[in-house]
């Protein structure tokens, strides 16, 4: 059974502007071609096409979602790792619908707002424990307060970055290279550099160093530094949570592999 670009524009809420796009540059061709010239898609089609919308939902470019599907052949594993991802925003979107809702009755009945129920869904500190913990009450205090100093576009665009990465990560430890490749590398570092913009970590004390001090001012801390990103690899792995962000487990081992050769070269 296949189906008409047409009917795949109306299902998929899409145009059929944007498929033939997508069979121009090789993203998505339709399985065949009529003699009218019309394009049908089957259902492999439909589970490619599935997966593009996906990771532009990720808020990733098109060049960058044709390597991931290139990287990562078989479909159903990598849809196994978005629906648990689509799972989690569901449960955080259902917890926040319903404190809205909850919020609206009491305003327009006059009742009583309970404080507790407005922001379920809303918490970004429900990790405070755990962060304080691992790594001190002052880092979350400082991760905090920039977070919450940031305004909407910033906070989108640092989670667009960030899902660029893992992205990035899953494509290279599903694309055959090794974790000391030039490529890999070239993530590892940018995921320092990404670690670095976040106050409180190590990564960014380091290089408030730099700028205060000078290189000879931040050598003091430089195993510091190397310990917490070959640690947060480690970390990647051993916490279902993280390696979820880089494939599963699989691929955290291999984020942890590329951060300690950086580690060992740069650090």
């Amino acid at each position: 059974m296949d189906w008409s670009i047409q009917e795949i524009a109306r299902i998929a809420g899409t145009t059929s502007r944007t498929l033939r796009h997508y069979d121009g540059i090789g993203l998505l061709k339709p399985s065949r071609t009529g003699h009218n010239g019309y394009r049908y898609y089957n259902q492999a089609a439909l589970v490619q096409l599935q997966r593009i919308l996906l990771l532009r939902g990720l808020g990733l470019g098109l060049p960058v979602i044709s390597q991931v599907l290139d990287d990562q052949t078989d479909a159903a594993k990598a849809l196994a790792v978005h629906l648990e991802w689509l799972t989690q925003e569901q449960d955080r979107l259902a917890r926040q619908i319903a404190s809205v809702t909850q919020t609206i009755e009491a305003v327009k009945g006059g009742g009583e707002i309970m404080a507790e129920d407005m922001f379920n869904g809303f918490d970004h500190t429900q990790y405070k424990d755990e962060v304080e913990e691992r790594w001190g009450k002052d880092a979350y205090a400082r991760g905090d307060s920039w977070w919450r100093g940031m305004s909407a576009d910033e906070k989108a665009a640092w989670k667009q970055r960030s899902q660029k990465l893992g992205a990035d990560w899953i494509a290279a430890a599903t694309g055959g290279i090794a974790p000391d490749s030039a490529e890999a590398q070239a993530i590892a570092k940018r995921h320092v550099e990404w670690l670095t913009g976040i106050p409180g970590t190590p990564t960014a004390d380091a290089a408030d160093a730099v700028d205060s001090a000078g290189a000879a001012g931040a050598s003091g801390g430089e195993s510091h530094v190397k310990e917490y990103v070959a640690g947060l690899g480690e970390m990647y792995v051993a916490d279902p949570r993280f390696a979820r962000n880089y494939g599963g487990a699989e691929g955290a081992a291999f984020v942890r592999d590329a951060l300690k050769a950086y580690a060992e070269r740069n650090l």
